[in-house]
């Protein structure tokens, strides 16, 4: 063997190490749940996010009764005093995650430091994100947005049901959870139900069993046309945009529907036309 060989042989093997280093995938790093306002959950980590970007709370409108539970709620929350997981349910595009946003933006600046908003799904790893947060010295909300089962998935509803209360891995004191869905049960239920003779009752309390876990639950419906335009007229006053009502209700026709969301993709419009950014 010639005096170059070895050399030969641990270049390969350095090379080799090299691959299987570069296949190999980077270690997590911890998240420092101190560090900024809001997250977003993937499963096995977290992902900063900063800032946490929301309305102002004046500005939601249509949704008084509602904006005023959910934001003393999250100032509970962030002030350390008991408060209620959440859950908001009703007609799409009112608006609902925008308040769950703009309450712990103005619980921010109440309690600055002392809340975090985590965006989550209940099948990614929730178990995993609850562990962690128990032995963080922070206050939590952690938002699962348009969440929904099919009927056929009772073991996600049952587990979301156990985090909440009853369960041995219930959601530790400095976190609450806030839903949004379209179903007050959240869960699919079917007019079949109604006509199965065994047990009829019992199939729709399971289903509402998950609901009722809630201590605050509120629904949002569809908006009335003074309310879609008050909608737009908070929008347009906050930037200095001008529109005509018979513009904004034509918008609202060609779409088929009015709410919080169709009122502001109008405002959209109507900074566009007027070469403006929003």
């Amino acid at each position: 063997m010639s005096a170059g060989e070895p050399q030969l042989e641990l270049s390969g093997l350095e090379r080799i190490a090299a691959a299987l280093e570069r296949l190999s995938p980077p270690a997590q790093v911890a998240p420092d749940w101190l560090a900024h306002p809001a997250y977003v959950w993937t499963g096995t980590s977290a992902r900063p996010v900063d800032p946490l970007e929301a309305p102002p709370l004046a500005l939601i409108k249509g949704v008084d009764a509602q904006k005023a539970a959910v934001a003393e709620n999250v100032l509970r929350l962030a002030s350390g005093a008991a408060a209620h997981d959440m859950l908001l349910w009703g007609s799409r595009g009112m608006g609902k995650s925008a308040l769950i946003r703009a309450a712990v933006r103005s619980a921010q600046d109440a309690y600055s430091g002392r809340i975090a908003l985590i965006q989550a799904a209940p099948d990614e790893g929730l178990a995993t994100l609850l562990s962690e947060l128990r032995a963080t010295d922070r206050q939590f909300l952690i938002l699962l947005d348009d969440l929904g089962f099919d009927a056929g998935d009772a073991g996600s509803a049952r587990r979301l049901r156990s985090w909440l209360e009853g369960g041995v891995e219930a959601r530790p004191a400095n976190v609450r959870l806030a839903v949004t869905s379209n179903r007050r049960a959240i869960v699919e239920r079917h007019m079949a139900e109604q006509d199965d003779p065994i047990n009829p009752r019992d199939v729709v309390d399971d289903r509402l069993a998950l609901a009722d876990r809630f201590g605050l639950s509120l629904g949002f419906h569809a908006c009335s046309q003074d309310d879609y335009l008050a909608i737009i007229a908070g929008y347009a006053a906050h930037y200095g945009l001008a529109f005509a009502e018979d513009d904004a209700l034509t918008w609202s026709k060609q779409r088929g529907s009015r709410s919080g969301r169709v009122a502001w993709q109008y405002v959209n419009e109507l900074a566009g036309r007027a070469g403006r950014s929003l």
